[in-house]
């Protein structure tokens, strides 16, 4: 599976705070992956949930803001494997398996959570991996 080069650079400007997230997919025609969505700064949780289809797979990364039980702020970057039930079992299978691969492209992730609906996704529980 390739990565478009495109992908590196925006999740390097993601890193840099330029975007909140960003939602990837694996092209069929080029057996590539690539940008689909980026998320503004000033985008939430909630809107990086709203751009996941819900019969296809995807990959997406979150920048997530919150303060430490020590009140501080800080910042940690989540990987999404999204794959919900719905969606065809080839394309799961496809984002299954390139899953590390892509995920190695990109460096600087803290987090990684694999959900099939967006009750496994929930800010409770992403908020409660930091700590």
């Amino acid at each position: 599976m390739a990565v478009n080069d495109e992908c590196k650079l925006k999740f390097l400007e993601l890193k840099k705070r330029n975007y909140r997230f960003i939602v990837f997919k694996i092209e069929d025609k080029s057996h590539q992956v690539v940008v689909e969505k980026l998320g503004q700064p000033n985008e939430s949780y909630n809107d990086l949930l709203n751009n996941l289809p819900s019969n296809e797979c995807r990959y997406a990364v979150f920048d997530l803001d919150f303060v430490t039980k020590e009140n501080c702020q800080k910042s940690k970057i989540f990987f999404f494997a999204w794959s919900p039930d719905s969606s065809r079992v080839r394309s799961k299978m496809i984002y299954a398996s390139s899953k590390d691969r892509f995920k190695r492209e990109l460096d600087g992730i803290q987090f990684e959570l694999q959900a099939t609906d967006v009750g496994e996704m929930s800010l409770d529980i992403i908020k409660s991996r930091t700590y």
